[in-house]
């Protein structure tokens, strides 16, 4: 009707629709897929860093980016997988104790923590980084399998880092220059001197063969490790083992130390030279080992023996070596053929592992060259 300003098509309401927080309306679809995980924690990202076993696409994705960056003459921009904790129950915060109920009073399960319709085995030993130059030398020399060579810019060249780079060139191991910082976050601000190797997992020595070239020496010496569970201590113990001439380590799989880049380190790179075995039961590899012909000693602060008095020194001889804090378990002091104490004048209640096994190794030693 003429004169009427009413528009039946004008619109009366809003076109944009309704937002809902600042998901809009792709919030419903991201209801309970928890926050996104960075990148060095996504097993399928390059830039994975994590103690889970890396898919092979990722490794491919990680070499691909490897060689991109040695063409144009830069950093990689990759992870260094084994060197970031992604499992519940390890590391520093809310991993260090119970994990945190989730909505509804469910608590999650330790595993790995990885992002909602992904999935990552773990495993149980994955590539090291092995730091300083004393211990990548020695690796290099010993022909240790690695995989890269990290560089610092600006490093201190010295005889060691020129040999370093020298053998890793020869051997066709990549040689990756990155800036301190970099190197300082890849390995969390451990001492590094400027140097990092990365290595698979350590190569174990089957203890039936390290028993048997033991046995093929003029006077067998082996130590075994009781429930040592600190890498600091074991990479000692190592380091004693390839100074006092002693020819090998074990210590059981489960509850104690591996070896490991910390472990590598406090070695000084003898890790490379000593063999070293792990076993399921170390009862049943002492009794093993006794019936080789070893005579089986054990550290005890409460021994009947004077380590200066050890007779046994001079034959086949194996040495354990307890726990940091409990000495040696029962079954394992039961087992062990003879108990030793180490004299000390002072009031100090024990030694510490690693310095205990290195002074009876060196009483060991000059009883042997000296009689």
């Amino acid at each position: 009707m003429p004169g009427n300003s009413r528009n039946a098509s004008k619109r009366v309401t809003s076109k944009k629709g309704a937002t809902t927080g600042s998901g809009g309306k792709n919030r419903a679809g991201l209801k309970g897929r928890g926050k996104t995980l960075p990148a060095d924690e996504r097993p399928w990202h390059k830039g994975y860093s994590g103690t889970e076993k890396l898919p092979e696409k990722t490794a491919r994705k990680q070499e691909k980016e490897r060689r991109a960056a040695a063409a144009e003459g830069r950093a990689p921009k990759v992870g260094i997988p084994g060197t970031k904790d992604t499992t519940w129950g390890r590391g520093g915060g809310r991993a260090a104790g119970r994990p945190a109920p989730q909505r509804g009073g469910r608590t999650p399960s330790r595993g790995p923590r990885v992002a909602p319709g992904r999935r990552s085995n773990p495993t149980k030993e994955g590539p090291e980084l092995l730091l300083g130059r004393n211990p990548v030398v020695e690796a290099l020399r010993a022909l240790v399998p690695s995989t890269a060579l990290y560089v610092a810019q600006g490093i201190d060249i010295d005889d060691r880092v020129t040999e370093i780079v020298r053998t890793a060139g020869d051997r066709g191991i990549p040689i990756l220059e990155i800036s301190r910082n970099e190197l300082d976050r890849m390995t969390g601000g451990v001492l590094h001197q400027g140097i990092g190797l990365q290595v698979p997992p350590f190569a174990y020595e089957n203890f039936d063969d390290l028993v048997a070239a033991a046995m093929e020496q003029t006077a067998p010496l082996l130590v075994a490790l009781d429930g040592v569970t600190d890498p600091r201590n074991l990479g000692a113990v190592i380091r004693s083992v390839a100074a006092f001439g002693a020819h090998g380590v074990f210590m059981p799989e489960r509850r104690a130390a591996g070896i490991t880049a910390t472990a590598w380190r406090t070695s000084a790179g003898a890790a490379a030279r000593v063999p070293v075995s792990q076993v399921v039961n170390l009862t049943r590899a002492i009794k093993a080992a006794q019936q080789a012909g070893f005579t089986v000693i054990g550290l005890d602060a409460d021994g009947e023996t004077d380590l200066y008095q050890l007779e046994a020194a001079v034959g086949p001889l194996i040495v354990v070596v307890g726990s940091e804090g409990r000495g040696l378990s029962r079954l394992v002091g039961e087992t062990c053929d003879i108990r030793v104490s180490i004299p000390m004048v002072s009031t100090v209640e024990s030694l510490n592992a690693s310095v205990a096994a290195a002074v009876t190794l060196a009483e060991v030693a000059r009883r042997r060259t000296y009689g």
